[in-house]
């Protein structure tokens, strides 16, 4: 039964804490729901100043004028609660690490939040105003393009995921660095095989178009290389043992 105590106890832990980040992102979502309509508009901006000035977007399904907005202003809602998020897991796995380990740690979640909305703004102000003009363009004469709107969105949030998720690979990096699955020179030595594999990543993560998955792997490689530098910083060697502090085992 004594066993059972503290699993029971972390449960309860985890349960408080994901409720309490379910809360703040109905939150946002109730504070940002009534300018969905205004979202919507300003993430399809880049879509709409491509377009002739005859055409405009559609919405071909009936709910869908309020779905659509509804939709996007939900995930928009969960990815501005994100370091909300981050900072409760950090919270929750604090109490097992090190006090080293839990100085390291927390720049990581902070950057990671911070690398996300990155990729997100990469995409937005960087692969859309490139990305479009050159698919309105590209359509065959006699095609008048009017994008639906909730195929628009799907779009653009595929986009969104993968840019943030790609940018990412830093802290990746370091943690395979830290946790000792690899060693910065290791990760040196195979940085032909990275440049190949951003490209196929870059190739699975977007639209099939050459613009996205070029735009896409080549920060991705940079962000490796980025990483691979700040790694050494998290590098031990095998015989750097660290003893938890008497705090710790207390």
């Amino acid at each position: 039964m004594s066993e059972q105590q503290p699993l029971i106890s972390h449960l309860t832990e985890l349960r408080n804490r994901l409720v309490k980040t379910i809360l703040v992102i109905l939150v946002i979502f109730l504070a940002s729901v009534g300018f969905s309509n205004h979202i919507y508009h300003w993430v399809a901006l880049p879509l709409i100043q491509a377009l002739p000035e005859s055409t405009s977007m559609i919405a071909t399904g009936v709910a869908t004028p309020f779905l659509t907005p509804f939709k996007l202003t939900l995930v928009l809602s969960i990815f501005a609660a994100m370091p909300y998020a981050l900072y409760h897991i950090w919270a929750f796995i604090a109490p097992a690490l090190y006090q080293h380990e839990r100085k390291l740690v927390a720049p990581l979640i902070a950057s990671s939040s911070l690398l996300f909305y990155l990729g997100i703004a990469f995409a937005y102000y960087v692969v859309f105003p490139l990305a479009f003009p050159f698919f309105v363009g590209a359509a065959p004469e006699g095609v008048t393009v009017s994008t639906d709107i909730n195929s628009y969105l799907d779009f653009v949030l595929k986009l969104f995921f993968a840019f943030g998720v790609a940018f990412e690979i830093p802290i990746a990096t370091v943690l395979m660095v830290w946790t000792g699955m690899t060693t910065p020179a290791d990760l040196a030595q195979k940085r032909r095989f990275v440049i190949v594999g951003v490209f196929i990543v870059g190739m699975l993560l977007t639209p099939p178009d050459v613009i996205s998955q070029i735009l896409l792997a080549i920060p991705m490689w940079l962000l490796f290389e980025v990483g691979v530098m700040i790694s050494r910083f998290y590098y031990k060697p095998d015989n750097d043992e660290t003893e938890p502090d008497e705090q710790d085992l207390n």
